[in-house]
């Protein structure tokens, strides 16, 4: 088997691109699964009867997994290796999608959400392993740029899937909601059972499609690398540290990517969800989820260009939270009315629609242009120079992902008390330290403040 030392690439380039591709696969299979909540949230709220704080437990359930299963994904790691633990991911993956199943026949919604938490602790133990993996298998100064080609991977995929879910299970979305209001309790209680069945053949299909993906990863030519120094620091710091609580940049960068997640779920998970309550019809508003991915994809595109060739990875970082606080004011100032449409094609039924979409939703659109370099940007620095730690650093910054649980439920939250526009605001402060990490944060080697 071909074996890697750490930052310098793979050997021989064809192992090197089919491993890329592969992974470039995963990546495909994380964004599909996880930007389905953007659909999922509007759709249970329908079918389960929820308030926008109690719809928003899609996004909590979901990401807090990465917080609870982290560590555990790093001990499964240790044990079995990247590869072996790709493929148990996938199957931990397939078991929480098959757990829709039971949901939909009782439309329990608790039940829903354990199949999202079991589905994301899957995902844990997946991307546990296949964010360092890409990191560290070829050279370090272009890392970013790998990233950002797995980022395109991420949101092509989450730009189409929750069209396809859409189609679906809410195709008729307006016309379903408007006719709840004529019917008696009873009535009511069978069409929302119907509605909350819908899910049961998409989920089936994809509980087959990852337990077989799970069967591939056994037999494909992917090379384990190791990680147990780093060839980069010269030093070998990393030799010297106990814990991996010695490292502030590490941590550092952990706290960055709990905020940067917060704002990336806010932006693809609350944008359908914003569009409604200023009014857009749903045969509009089920599309938003797709205009942050694109916007997204043309962001990787950009760092796959300019990276490290133009701009570094760090200057990137801050310019990336300076558009996020630019985006963020924009989408609390603008009217709620002010608005354009154009023609449209459903990409599910071929049919020409018109696309109607607020400047205020347009502007959420773009965070996700600001978000696209933030997760390739931070990988990189954060794990720099932790040698023998790398495992159990990568499943710290995994844990930071927490932060599309708890931000996107405090969005929920502000949305009922004060209005969904200006709980927007909540993302400013999140931007603020991603631009204080680009700038500073990732250089802190010591707890100890320097004296002057």
């Amino acid at each position: 088997m071909t074996q890697q030392v750490p930052g310098q690439g793979l050997t021989p380039k064809g192992s090197y691109a089919l491993s890329v591709s592969i992974i470039g696969l995963f990546f495909f299979i994380f964004g599909f699964v996880t930007w389905l909540n953007g659909i999922l949230i509007p759709y249970l709220k329908i079918a389960c009867e929820l308030s926008n704080f109690q719809a928003l437990f899609v996004a909590f359930a979901f990401y807090i997994s990465y917080t609870v299963m982290a560590l555990p994904s790093s001990w499964v790691l240790k044990r079995t290796g990247f590869k072996t633990g790709m493929m148990v991911g996938l199957w931990v993956m397939a078991l929480g999608t098959l757990l829709f199943i039971p949901a939909a026949m009782l439309r329990t919604f608790p039940l829903f959400l354990l199949g999202l938490f079991v589905l994301g602790t899957g995902l844990a133990i997946l991307q546990t392993a296949s964010n360092p993996y890409i990191t560290i298998i070829g050279p370090r100064e272009s890392a970013a740029r790998r990233i950002s080609i797995m980022g395109i991977c991420n949101k092509l995929a989450g730009a189409i899937a929750p069209l396809i879910l859409a189609y679906f299970i809410l195709h008729d979305g307006d016309t379903f909601v408007k006719s709840l209001e004529n019917l008696s309790r009873e009535a009511r209680v069978a069409a929302l059972d119907v509605l909350a069945r819908r899910v049961i053949n998409p989920y089936l299909v994809m509980t087959l499609v990852l337990f077989a993906l799970g069967l591939f990863i056994r037999k494909a030519p992917l090379p384990e690398v190791e990680a147990e120094e780093d060839v980069d620091t010269g030093n070998n710091e990393a030799s010297s540290k106990t814990s991996i609580f010695q490292f502030p940049h590490l941590i550092l960068g952990v706290i960055t990517l709990f905020f940067y997640v917060g704002v990336e779920v806010i932006a693809g998970d609350t944008i359908i969800r914003y569009g409604l309550s200023i009014g857009v019809a749903l045969e509009s508003a089920k599309n938003f989820t797709s205009l942050v991915l694109i916007s997204m994809v043309a962001g990787y595109i950009l760092g796959i260009l300019g990276i490290p060739k133009y701009l570094s990875q760090k200057t990137a970082l801050a310019w990336c939270g300076v558009l996020g606080i630019l985006f963020t004011v924009l989408i609390t100032a603008v009217p709620v009315t002010a608005h354009f449409s154009f023609p449209f094609v459903d990409l599910m039924t071929l049919r020409p629609v018109e696309l109607v979409v607020p400047y205020t939703v347009l502007f959420v659109g773009l965070l996700g242009l600001a978000n696209a370099l933030v997760w390739p940007a931070i990988w990189p620095l954060a794990i720099h120079d932790l040698g023998k730690f790398i495992k159990t650093g990568s499943a710290l910054l995994i844990m930071g992902i927490a932060g599309g649980a708890i931000l996107p439920l405090l969005w929920g939250y502000l949305s009922d008390v004060w209005s969904p526009q200006q709980a927007y605001w909540l993302a400013v402060p999140c931007y603020l330290f991603i631009i204080y990490f680009a700038l500073q944060g990732h250089k802190v080697r010591s707890w100890k403040i320097q004296k002057p």
